[in-house]
Parts: structure tokens; sequence; C-alpha cells
């Protein structure tokens, strides 16, 4: 059986495209073969090559570190907008949002945090700055309302949803990243209630959420002293939040 056919017999959708990508990584025909097995056998594709295209950037990927989406591609976008000179990359898993914030504002100075040590040291891989710890306590002290923009791309799901999401997600990456507590919103609350003590007057706080959890998202925001608002693209989220100056 061919590549293509093992992988569209596994329930790969784009199965063309990912034999190309597991015959670009294979160092070897064993190799490939390995590839091939750990995918049919259902690791994400990302983890398997050890990569992921993010905004147009390959980020390296470990297996058991959350996988970028593409959804996030929009708080790149907004905080590129703002031209920050600090930003943070906060719930940082691979570093991806602040590997391509550092690539498109060379003049900033980046940094980035999560409390799981495996998303910290894949995050090292792809960037400078990478901090280990729960939330703001990780990062240097010196940092503290001086930072213009944080973007924390919290996790966000229901503890009572994680069962429902794809085996790809739900098996194969930390819990940690995933779980949003009971009504999924727990470390954004946390976030928000924390952040306006390390961002400068008028500095801006932004994390991705869901349309069902937006109007409580926003709310959390505002509850914590910030001006803000929504902004949705086509499938994505966010709630974008500017500390009074």
């Amino acid at each position: 059986m061919s590549i293509v056919d093992q992988l569209r017999a596994a329930g790969c959708v784009f199965a063309e495209d990912e034999a190309a990508l597991l015959e670009e990584a294979a160092t070897s025909p064993q190799h490939l073969d390995e590839l091939v097995a750990q995918r049919v056998a259902g690791l994400p594709l990302e983890h398997v090559v050890g990569w992921a295209e993010f905004c147009g950037q390959r980020i390296t990927i470990t297996k058991g570190v959350f996988v970028p989406r593409h959804r996030t591609e929009l708080l790149v976008d907004l905080a590129t907008e703002l031209k920050p000179g600090v930003v943070v990359d906060m719930c940082c898993g691979s570093g991806a949002v602040g590997t391509v914030l550092q690539h498109r504002l060379p003049n900033a100075t980046v940094y980035a945090a999560d409390i799981d040590p495996m998303a910290v040291a894949c995050a090292r891989k792809n960037l400078t700055n990478v901090y280990e710890g729960d939330l703001f306590d990780a990062l240097p002290t010196h940092l503290r309302g001086h930072i213009d923009v944080v973007v924390a791309n919290v996790p966000y799901v229901p503890t009572g949803d994680i069962e429902f999401m794809p085996s790809e997600a739900r098996d194969h990456e930390a819990r940690i990243a995933l779980d949003g507590g009971t009504d999924g919103l727990e470390v954004m609350r946390r976030v928000a209630a924390q952040a306006a003590s390390w961002l400068r007057p008028g500095g801006t706080l932004m994390s991705e959420t869901s349309a069902r959890q937006a109007p409580e998202a926003l709310h959390t925001f505002t509850s914590a002293g910030f001006e803000a608002n929504l902004v949705t693209s086509e499938d994505t989220t966010a709630v974008v939040g500017t500390l009074p100056a």
C-alpha cells in the first residue's frame, strides 16, 4: 500500500500533502516508514515532522507540546499593528506567537513564558528570553510596569468539553495547554487580574476566546480595569484591552 493510501485509510483528509511532508522529513526509507506509522497511529502531523507552519514560518514543535492554530494568527496581526517595543507571549507553548512577532518587529524585545517545562524547552528552540513559571511570576521583575503588549493565548476549553476535542489534541497535547477550568475562563481571569501591574500605562492585553465565551471574556477584561472590545475574523474571536494611561 502506498503512503498516500495508508494515510487516507487512517482518515487523513490531505493525504497527498501529508505524504510529501513526511517524505521531506525522513532521513532514510526506514525513517520514513517510522514517520508514516506514527501518523497512521494518530500522532499529529506537526509532532511527527517536528514543525508547524504559522504565519508563514516554520515553528519547531516537539511531542506533547500544543500545536499553534492558524486562528491565533489574528492575535499576531493585532499585536504587530501596535508596534510594541516590549512584548510578552504569555502561555507561549512552542513560542510561535513570540517567534513571529520577533521576526516582524526586529527592534522589539520579546519575552515568552509558560508553566509547562516541555513547552518551555520547545519554545527555547524557537526564541530567546523564554521563562518557566506560573503566568507573570515567570517574568524578570524589571519588566513590571514596562510591557507594551501582552499576547496571552490562554487555555480556554472548559474542562468538561475536553473529552469532545479531536483526539490529536486530546490525546497528544498537554492538558494544561487546553484546560481553562469549569467555564474555560479561569486562566484568563488570572491573567487579566495580574496584567495591569505589568503593563505600562496605555499598554495592551489581548487574548483569544470563543464566540460563546466572548461576552464573559469581555467582562473579565473590563472588571480588571481595561477598556476592552472584541475583534473577530472568519474563525477567531479576540478580546483586546487597553490599560488607561
